[in-house]
């Protein structure tokens, strides 16, 4: 049995999402080939996802100086104790699925946020004297990302900054050995075909379910 993490970024929901739409077609797929896996859903607009800040610092630089987590502020506890959580939830799944819109060239600042959060060092990376080498070397992922405009080829490819930071983290420094990609797009750039659009990459989802 698998654990999978479906880690979305979105204010809205799958009717207003073209990412969601593909998104929850991928997963209700998924479960449908997969009974017995479990499917863990992080929506990042519903979770606590603590920000890098001075609490974060300053809670991590006492315990590295060998001080008690009892010793800690209460807002370094929680904050250093929520961030634990989410590296150990991470590192404990098996396959991930990261749902974004293309916000700005990237993805929501949330996703940022929940990132940041889980690369850390001995858990999904670890120094060593040739450089840094991820430790994640047995999972899997799949990006879902819609961009109203045409990114993935074309005079905008080397805008995109969201898929590509995703693979650079998960792949290039946690070892992660592969990420797929459906990318949902040209729905704002070419309206007339948006439902046509969205219908593609729904399918698509879903037969990737089918080997994910």
């Amino acid at each position: 049995m698998a654990k999978v993490l479906y880690i979305t970024a979105h204010p809205l929901d799958h009717t207003q999402s073209f990412s969601l739409a593909a998104g929850s077609s991928f997963i209700e797929a998924y479960k449908q080939s997969n009974p017995n896996d479990e499917v863990v859903h992080i929506d990042l607009y519903k979770e606590h996802i603590p920000a890098l800040d001075a609490d974060i610092f300053s809670g991590w630089g006492k315990l590295q100086t060998g001080k008690g987590f009892e010793e800690l502020s209460d807002q370094e506890k929680e904050k250093v104790s929520r961030l634990g959580e989410l590296s150990e939830q991470f590192v404990s799944a098996d396959k991930y699925v990261f749902v974004t819109p293309m916000w700005n060239f990237s993805f929501p600042p949330v996703m940022k946020a929940y990132l940041d959060s889980v690369a850390v060092a001995g858990k999904t990376f670890k120094y060593t004297a040739t450089g840094p080498v991820g430790l994640l070397t047995d999972k899997k992922a799949l990006h879902i990302q819609a961009r109203g405009g045409i990114y993935s080829e074309g005079p905008s490819a080397d805008l995109e900054m969201g898929h590509r930071y995703i693979k650079n983290l998960l792949v290039g420094f946690f070892g992660v050995p592969s990420l797929e990609g459906i990318f949902i797009e040209g729905h704002n750039q070419y309206p007339d075909r948006a439902q046509e659009i969205k219908e593609k990459g729904i399918q698509e989802a879903k037969d990737l379910a089918q080997r994910f």
